[in-house]
């Protein structure tokens, strides 16, 4: 049982890899076994391209021991036909006689389907092995699709004082050192979307792109209801896709795509139009008020939360939300708190 925990925890660590890469595809990584050691592995790298289970049986050199092996998965393997065929047939067509499981997959396109379908075929299949810590490798995927949203992660900077920015800002502030700076691009980069709210948009003029790491832009997220942004604004390049949440129009210019929503009900309606652009996670990024109405509304999974090495005196206060605190870091000269919402799944 120790070995089989060891040899999920190399399909995890393979999967995880592809943060970032694989969306709305989950992360998933496989190896191999025969006669206790590792003969093959792989990971699903990006989407639209090969699965796990595939990289992992390409990597075998003799085909021969596969139907003397063992195969780990971190989630379930896929029974339909995608962007690729179904991994659960190319696990019968080579006889693989026993297959272990890190969880099952929800999607319902899924959902138990591809142990079935193995366990029609003779396959021992055990699922299980390292449970929660598959869930939480893919909480974004399950969220999305047991949940019908997006998963959440609050996130902003805060002095030693709790203020969230200065006090009639004119430019744009920011509070951490370059390495949390960095961090924070590093996250965006392994999200779907970024999210703010206008006033934020208009005083800090951010392009909230991934461009200090290596890794793709987010779709960024403002919300402008009576359109009174300034087109001029970092937002509106075209350096990535830009969603514009308004009470006006719906209209599609070059990357810029405004979708007009009932602002009653205002996080839900915007969660639920998420949800239909199939954006499996997205960063708030602030200002006070928007993080704070996802909270209040109940509708996050998880904050980031740092705490600079300096004082404001006065300014706009920081959202106030409770959570469990799951880890404290420090970043430079900043604290760097994670809280996550208790009824994460």
């Amino acid at each position: 049982m120790q070995n089989e925990g060891n040899f999920m925890k190399r399909c995890i660590e393979l999967a995880s890899k592809a943060i970032g890469y694989t969306s709305p595809n989950p992360m998933v990584g496989s190896v191999i076994v025969y006669d206790g050691d590792i003969i093959g592995e792989g990971y699903h790298e990006k989407y639209g391209e090969a699965h796990a289970e595939v990289n992992a049986i390409n990597s075998v050199k003799d085909k021969s021991l596969l139907p003397k092996s063992t195969l780990y998965v971190n989630l379930e393997p896929c029974a339909h036909f995608g962007k690729t065929p179904p991994c659960s047939n190319l696990i019968i067509e080579h006889e693989i006689p026993k297959v272990v499981i890190g969880c099952v997959d929800t999607f319902s396109e899924v959902a138990g389907k591809g142990i079935q379908k193995m366990k029609d075929a003779g396959i021992e299949v055990v699922v299980g092995v390292l449970e929660s810590e598959s869930r939480e490798l893919n909480k974004r995927f399950f969220t999305f699709h047991e949940k019908k949203r997006p998963y959440i992660i609050l996130k902003w900077a805060e002095s030693q004082d709790g203020y969230i920015a200065p006090k009639n800002q004119t430019e744009p502030f920011w509070m951490t050192s370059s390495e949390s700076k960095k961090l924070v691009h590093k996250w965006r980069a392994e999200e779907d979307a970024i999210l703010v709210g206008r006033i934020t948009a208009e005083k800090d003029n951010p392009s909230l792109t991934a461009r200090e790491v290596e890794g793709k832009n987010p779709t960024r997220i403002v919300i402008d209801k009576d359109l009174k942004l300034d087109t001029s604004l970092n937002l509106f390049n075209s350096e990535a896709e830009t969603l514009i949440f308004n009470s006006i129009k719906s209209e599609e210019i070059d990357t810029n795509n405004y979708i007009k929503i009932n602002f009653n009900s205002l996080i839900e309606n915007i969660l639920e139009e998420l949800y239909k652009q199939n954006i499996q996670s997205v960063i708030i990024e602030g200002g006070s008020t928007t993080l704070q109405s996802f909270f209040d509304a109940n509708m996050w999974n998880e904050a980031r939360i740092f705490t600079a090495n300096k004082a404001l005196t006065e300014g706009v206060k920081a959202p106030n939300i409770k959570g469990e605190i799951t880890s404290t870091t420090n970043i430079d000269e900043d604290e760097l708190e994670i809280i996550v919402f208790s009824n994460i799944f």
